[in-house]
């Protein structure tokens, strides 16, 4: 049996929901990611994760939202790279609906499993909301590594100056390459850096895609900068030392992670003091 809300039917719903209030929301974006990985990538970390979990577990699991916050990547007009973006409130708006939807329906726990960082600025008002407007435990788990090697000690080869959530680098490249390798097109793959914005004084350090940019050795500024204004390609690190095999064990890692969490949130005894989605027109 599929997991996927999508493929299933009322009777498959009921006997998922008779043995746990547990659903898993897969998010991510679509977004240029260099010349070798397809804008989908950030979405294919979340659906792998989320999948694996939902089929270990035995909880379902939402169809992927392909679409986040990504307004940087934008580029200029007629630049071709596809990057699709909503704007934070419509990100909220949707995934309340959504998440409304599901609690309608009689799930008592959400969990987001969300692949594109940018979107973890924007939503922590749609979490409260949930929270707040209806006692059902909503969390956002993030399957990925920016500037945080975690439960991938030891898995990935380039160097640990080199975070592994650099953009369109090795642990990107890999997850891709082990969801299906014919989306990756490895002889177009090459190694760049970051760079600090040219509008900065040249005292000003540009390391990762993070928003932070360090000065006389910390880092206490940020800034709305755009992706091309720090990344030439859209590739921030080397993406030449990812394998399938990487990839594979990198996607396992994260879904045990969460699978483990899963059996933690099924006794959770959660009240729900809103269930019915009145204002769903």
């Amino acid at each position: 049996m599929s997991h996927c809300l999508l493929d299933l039917a009322p009777p498959d719903i009921e006997w998922f929901r008779e043995r746990s209030d547990i659903v898993l929301v897969p998010i991510g974006s679509c977004e240029q990611h260099g010349a070798h990985l397809p804008l989908g990538t950030d979405t294919i970390t979340a659906l792998e994760v989320a999948r694996r979990a939902a089929e270990k577990a035995d909880v379902p699991y939402t169809a992927p939202l392909w679409i986040g916050y990504s307004p940087q990547h934008m580029r200029e007009p007629e630049s071709s790279v596809g990057t699709v973006t909503l704007r934070a409130s419509t990100l909220n708006a949707v995934l309340y609906d959504i998440a409304r939807s599901l609690i309608h329906h009689g799930w008592n726990k959400l969990i987001l499993v969300n692949g594109h960082g940018s979107n973890i600025k924007v939503l922590d008002p749609l979490l409260r909301r949930i929270k707040y407007e209806t006692g059902a435990l909503i969390a956002l788990y993030k399957p990925y590594a920016e500037r945080y090697i975690g439960i991938l000690e030891g898995l990935l080869e380039n160097p640990p100056e080199e975070t592994p959530g650099w953009h369109a680098s090795e642990l990107e490249t890999s997850q891709v390459l082990a969801h299906d390798a014919r989306l990756v097109r490895m002889d177009r793959a090459a190694e760049d850096r970051a760079q600090v914005p040219s509008w900065l004084p040249e005292t000003f350090l540009k390391r990762d895609g993070a928003p932070d940019v360090e000065f006389d050795g910390y880092q206490y500024f940020s800034f709305p900068m755009d992706h091309a204004e720090f990344s030439r390609t859209g590739v921030i690190g080397n993406p030449l030392t990812a394998t399938a095999e990487k990839g594979e064990e990198a996607l396992e890692r994260f879904s045990n992670h969460l699978v483990r969490a899963i059996d933690e949130f099924r006794g959770l005894d959660v009240h729900v003091s809103r269930r019915a989605f009145e204002e769903r027109v």
